[in-house]
């Protein structure tokens, strides 16, 4: 007899609908099952799972050859979730589950070996593409997937699944009803506590500079000794970032989902992601990749922040595929199999010291030689450099900086200012596809950065001084377009212009 229901596989962040179709046959008493349709081990593997499962729950399993096919049976199926669909598959070929049924509904879950159903990757992206097919009207998840799955779906009817008794439960008694959860509540009733700006003491300067970063979307580095407040400034950027959006809530969980990495307690990511990936990581994790292609450290920073400390540590192939990413805001990975994209907007924080022992200074005890320095520096490349928009020189506490309290703004206050500017930038692009200073083309420059005579010709002595590129150019008028915006002020001034050269300095000359 067979039976057909629906599940689904993941592609990238991505998930796309499978057909499971079962056939049990009685011949013969020994009971064969064969999975085909490009299954990998762990989908293979489920044949064994599905029979102590069933076993378990007191179900019997079909004798005979049975045939799992997985349709399409041309692009390639991970993981454990095939294993409650074949299941149910099978109770439906052997007369238990109404058939019918059974093939309106998808159905998503690692099977125990007692029957109980352990939670997936993906539930979000699966939930998203099964609730816009018209020939499925009900998705059955995990239970520790349902929150996540519902608030995705909307109004579709997601069931909450304990064990494999549930799910029969679920077909010939129909007594388990589905989960309920509003994305607009979660949003409005999750609060995330993030470290707050007011415990830096001094460095003003940074706090500057982070504020004008907050606000374009800018990218930054940051240069000083250890010690000196670098890392604590940038954990502390997502708390002056704006608010997500719906649609962004739903696009950064879902990197997050197909990676297993949303819990039960926090089922969407509901603030700006903060990645800070130690300086031994591959580029593979860096961009993505692998045989099936998944997300890397820049896409789970997407609409949020990637902290690179130790800069210079990182390995030079691993910061040049920074570039494109950077400036297209999506990392295209392409193998064999296929290629798939991977969206990767997010703002680089990076920082550094001044020498290989930090000290910089030989009076504190630098004995680093100008060759050592030069070469320390030069792991930075040129063109990479050019990408960042702020250079920031943090420098050393005195004193009686240590000793005194901190005295900067608190986080809200900044926020406030940062939201302001962003507004002001996002009624300018309204027509465009990005919404702030920093996703700007020549063509915006030309059009929302227009100078003054006497700025035209300060500029032009900074290029001249510093052996500016044409990219490192752009990067200072859309830095100044930010200060600008932050002032409330639709004129550039020679004063944001001044301010926006200022954070170039490391850019040619000092490098």
């Amino acid at each position: 007899m067979l039976a057909k229901t629906w599940s689904a596989a993941i592609s990238g962040i991505n998930a796309f609908p499978v057909e499971v179709e079962v056939h049990a046959t009685k011949k013969g008493e020994q009971t064969f099952v064969s999975i085909v349709g490009l299954p990998d081990a762990a989908v293979k593997e489920s044949k064994d799972r599905v029979r102590s499962a069933l076993h378990s729950s007191g179900f019997p399993h079909p004798r005979g050859a049975t045939l799992v096919n997985l349709a399409p049976a041309g692009l390639k199926k991970e993981g454990a979730a095939f294993d409650l669909p074949i299941a149910l598959g099978m109770l439906a070929a052997t007369g238990i589950i109404e058939r019918q049924l059974l093939s309106r509904a998808a159905i998503i879950g690692e099977l125990a070996l007692d029957g109980s159903v352990r939670p997936v990757r993906g539930a979000l992206p699966v939930a998203i593409e099964i609730s816009a097919k018209n020939e499925i009207d009900t998705l059955l998840v995990p239970y520790k997937n349902a929150e996540e799955a519902a608030l995705a779906a909307g109004d579709f009817p997601v069931i909450p699944i304990h064990n494999l008794r549930d799910a029969v439960a679920f077909f010939t008694e129909g007594d388990i009803f589905p989960y309920k959860a509003s994305l607009q509540d979660y949003i409005r009733s999750h609060h995330n506590e993030l470290p707050d700006f007011n415990e830096v003491k001094g460095q003003a300067v940074a706090r500057r500079a982070a504020e004008i970063a907050a606000a374009g979307g800018h990218n930054s580095l940051m240069i000083g000794p250890p010690g000196t407040g670098k890392s604590m400034i940038a954990k502390r950027l997502p708390g002056i970032l704006p608010p997500m959006t719906l649609d962004e809530t739903l696009e950064t969980s879902r990197i997050h989902s197909v990676l297993g990495m949303l819990s039960n307690g926090e089922p969407l990511l509901n603030r700006r992601p903060f990645r800070a990936p130690h300086h031994t990581i591959s580029d593979v994790g860096l961009i993505g990749g692998g045989g099936n292609p998944t997300p890397g450290e820049i896409s789970l920073a997407h609409n949020g922040v990637l902290f690179l400390d130790e800069l210079p540590e990182f390995k030079r192939n691993v910061l040049e595929v920074l570039r494109q990413p950077m400036e297209d805001g999506v990392v295209n990975i392409t193998r064999a199999a296929g290629s798939c994209s991977f969206p990767a907007n997010f703002m680089l924080v990076a920082a550094m010291n001044p020498c290989p022992c930090g000290l910089e200074n030989p009076a504190l005890g630098c004995r680093c030689k100008p060759d050592e320095k030069r070469r320390y520096r030069n792991k930075i490349s040129g063109p990479l450099l050019d990408r960042i928009d702020l250079h920031v020189e943090v420098n050393r506490l005195s004193h009686e900086e240590l000793l005194a309290a901190p005295d900067g703004e608190n986080s809200q206050s900044i926020l406030e200012r940062v939201i302001a500017a962003r507004e002001i930038q996002r009624e300018r692009f309204k027509t465009q596809k990005f919404h702030c200073n920093a996703g700007m083309s020549g063509k915006d420059l030309q059009k929302f950065c227009k100078l003054e005579r006497q700025s035209q010709l300060l500029l032009r002595h900074a290029i001249t001084n510093f052996n500016l590129s044409p990219r490192a150019y752009d990067r200072i008028l859309k830095v100044a377009r930010t200060i600008a915006d932050l002032a409330g002020r639709e004129q550039i001034s020679e004063d944001h212009l001044f301010e926006a050269i200022s954070y170039r300095s490391y850019d040619r000359t000092d490098w």
